[in-house]
């Protein structure tokens, strides 16, 4: 009999489909003021390579945008990049309900529902980027171009 496989929705879809990555844990404090910031610190990696995924509504639906923990999301150009006139952030738990992940853990990859996704063209100047693997402590580090297929993202100059 088949054992059924484990880990999160991000890592089993990575996996599912073959793509080259790497999983980087730490012990992630509740305490700390920026989730991305954390992993950066404590993973020693630049904290340009290390991205994280904001859940926004543009024109009222739901969208992701993907950008370094450096910088912000820049609603306007998210908005932009999708054909859209209007964005904000969206509520907490409409993001966690729209992707199956919690606040601070929330992935761009293997959600639950699939949302239009804009990736910060900064991601294409690195080798390999990190994101969430969909759970606080945890970040899975891959090629930005497995990320665009994978979540058929936009590439634009979204972070402020």
């Amino acid at each position: 009999m088949a054992r059924p496989a484990t880990g999160t929705p991000a890592t089993l879809l990575l996996s599912k489909q073959k793509v080259a990555f790497e999983l980087h844990s730490y012990e992630h404090d509740p305490r700390h003021e920026s989730y991305g910031m954390e992993a950066a610190e404590a993973l020693g990696v630049a904290p340009e390579r290390v991205f994280k995924t904001l859940v926004a509504e543009v024109d009222g639906k739901l969208a992701v945008g993907v950008v370094p923990v450096t910088g912000q999301l820049n609603l306007k150009a998210l908005a932009a990049a999708l054909g859209g006139k209007k964005a904000r952030m969206a509520e907490v738990a409409a993001a966690e309900r729209a992707t199956g992940y919690v606040a601070g853990g929330i992935s761009p990859l293997g959600q639950k529902k699939r949302l239009p996704l804009v990736l910060d063209s900064s991601a294409s100047g690195h080798a390999t980027v990190f994101c969430s693997a969909g759970k606080r402590g945890v970040e899975v580090e891959l090629d930005p171009a497995e990320l665009v297929r994978l979540t058929g993202a936009v590439v634009a100059p979204i972070a402020g």
